[in-house]
């Protein structure tokens, strides 16, 4: 995700467990491998009232979890390290009534119910701004979401799930296209391309 992403407000620099909310008894876990989007919305959020803490990966997100629970937590599913589903595993343990919301580049419904049986309350797709994410953080139990401002093009939602198989061969463009019953030179020209605008 971008770092215009991540909503208007910009600046500052919330470094990997780094706090930059002021106590205010709303505290944010923020987990992404992406920095500079990171650093963005951790201002953004904090911008909303949230205290808020950060991680760039598995390892420092669960160390952060078991050391002070938060009230709140916003996890990657892609990690370097790993899933953010090990974070949401051990963020139910030690936080039972925490809000965690998952946050992925590829739209995958399988994983999003994997996500929400372990607890995960919501399951939002890249890009989803500042006030998406805190939305769905202070959602009442059992609402509905509210339909996305911006939702992505039937083209997008091709090149994103092109992407997600590619990535899931081990970016082996015949094997994607053998997963795809896609011809391998359209395949190609598929990839060779820019992603479609939202």
């Amino acid at each position: 995700m971008s770092g215009d992403e991540a909503g208007s407000d910009t600046g500052g620099n919330a470094g990997p467990g780094a706090s930059t909310g002021a106590g205010t008894g709303r505290s944010l876990l923020l987990v992404d491998d992406d920095q500079v989007w990171l650093q963005r919305l951790a201002v953004a959020m904090e911008r909303r009232d949230f205290a808020v803490i950060t991680a760039g990966s598995v390892k420092d997100a669960i160390a952060l979890a078991k050391k002070d629970a938060p009230d709140y937590a916003v996890i990657d599913l892609r990690l370097e390290d790993g899933s953010g589903l090990e974070v949401v595993e051990v963020l139910r343990d030690v936080r039972p009534d925490g809000r965690i919301i998952m946050l992925t580049g590829y739209g995958n419904i399988a994983t999003a119910v994997v996500a929400v049986k372990l607890g995960a309350v919501d399951y939002l797709s890249k890009p989803a701004d500042a006030d998406a994410i805190e939305a769905a953080l202070l959602a009442e139990t059992g609402d509905a979401p509210a339909p996305p401002e911006r939702p992505m093009s039937a083209d997008r939602v091709r090149w994103e799930h092109i992407q997600r198989v590619y990535e899931m061969c081990n970016r082996n463009v015949s094997e994607t296209a053998r997963q795809l019953n896609m011809h391998r030179r359209t395949l190609q020209r598929i990839l060779a391309k820019r992603s479609p605008k939202e």
